[in-house]
C-alpha cells in the first residue's frame, strides 16, 4: 500500500476513475477546492471519470446541486446515484422481491429525497398501517439525525406491519457540513434486527458497479476507484476486482488524524487490514 501526497502519480497509472462524491469531492454543503482542481486536471488528461454515489436522490439532483457548489457537469464523464439506481429497479423490477412490493408507499426520509419517486407509479402513504412497503431514504427532517432512539417507534411499526424495506443509501453515516449524521443503512440495519427484510442498492454491493464500467467502456484493469469509506467505497471496489484508492480526510479522518494534522498511515493500514481490503493507496485528500 502506498501513501501519496498527491493523486497526480495513480492519474497516470490508470484510464478510468470511479470516484466518490460525499467526503471526495464534496461534504454535502460544500464543493472542496482541490478536488474541483483535481477533476479539471484529470479532464485536461483525458480521462474517464465516473461519480458513482450512494446518495439517495436521482441523478439529475444531484448533478443540480453539484452544479450549485460549483462542480460544473462538464468536469466528469458520467454519474450514478443509488437514488438512481432505486428509481430504474421499481420502474423495471429485476427480480420477484421487487416485483412484489406493491404500490403504496411509506417514505423514511427527508422531503428533498421524494424526487426518488416523482413519476413513479406509485402511491406515497402518510403512516407505515396504509403501505405495501417502506422507502428508506434516512433521517428525515423532523428529527434529530444523529440519534438512532429518534426513530425506533417508526422501525418498530414498520416491522410490525411486515413491510419490506428499500434502503436507498447503504452508507451507515455521513459528515455533512463538518456534523456526523446517521444515514438510510443505519436505519436498515436496526430494521433488520426487528426482523424486517431489506434489500439496499449502492455500494458495496456488486450490481452497482456493471453499469459503472459500461460506461466507461474499460477494461476493469485499467479503472482506479476513489473513496473515503472501507465499509462502501473501498470494500465494494475491491469485491469487484478493482484497485481501489482511499481517501483518509472523510468518514475516518478522525481516527487517523495526528496532532500536525497530517495522517497515521500506519493505523490506517491497520485498519484496512482489519476490515479484510487492501488499497493500493491512500491519500490525505483528493489532491493533485
Amino acid at each position: 500500500m502506498e501513501h501519496l501526497s498527491g493523486f497526480a502519480p495513480l492519474a497516470d497509472r490508470y484510464e478510468g476513475f470511479i470516484l466518490d462524491l460525499w467526503g471526495v469531492i464534496h461534504d454535502g454543503v460544500n464543493a472542496f477546492p482541490h478536488s474541483v482542481e483535481t477533476l479539471k486536471q484529470l479532464k485536461a488528461a483525458g480521462k474517464r471519470t465516473l461519480l458513482l454515489s450512494n446518495v439517495p436522490r436521482p441523478n439529475d439532483a444531484v448533478m443540480t446541486m453539484m452544479n450549485r457548489m460549483g462542480i460544473d457537469e462538464s468536469l466528469y464523464t458520467g454519474i450514478l446515484t443509488s437514488g438512481e439506481a432505486v428509481r430504474r429497479a421499481l420502474r423495471n423490477p429485476p427480480d420477484l422481491w421487487w416485483t412484489q412490493l406493491g404500490t403504496r408507499v411509506f417514505h423514511l426520509g427527508p422531503d428533498r429525497d421524494k424526487p426518488v419517486l416523482a413519476g413513479l407509479p406509485l402511491t406515497e402513504v402518510a403512516t407505515p398501517a396504509e403501505a405495501d412497503f417502506v422507502l428508506n431514504t434516512g433521517p428525515d427532517d423532523h428529527r434529530n439525525p444523529s440519534d438512532m432512539a429518534e426513530f425506533e417507534s417508526t422501525l418498530v411499526e414498520c416491522a410490525q406491519h411486515r413491510l419490506n424495506m428499500i434502503c436507498a443509501n447503504p452508507d451507515l453515516e455521513v459528515i455533512r457540513g463538518g456534523v456526523r449524521v446517521l444515514c438510510a443503512g443505519s436505519l436498515a440495519v436496526r430494521y433488520t434486527e426487528l426482523g424486517g427484510d431489506v434489500r439496499s442498492l449502492g455500494k458495496p454491493d456488486p450490481a452497482i458497479y456493471q453499469p459503472v464500467l459500461e460506461q466507461l467502456g474499460l477494461p476493469p484493469d485499467r479503472v482506479l476507484a476513489v473513496g473515503d469509506s472501507l465499509r462502501t467505497d473501498i470494500a465494494g471496489a475491491v469485491g469487484v476486482g478493482l484497485a481501489a484508492c482511499w481517501v483518509l480526510d472523510g468518514i475516518h479522518g478522525a481516527d487517523f488524524k495526528r496532532p500536525d494534522g497530517g495522517f497515521d498511515t500506519a493505523m490506517a493500514e491497520s485498519a484496512a487490514r482489519e476490515a479484510g481490503v487492501v488499497p493500493v493507496a491512500t491519500l490525505p485528500r483528493f489532491v493533485w
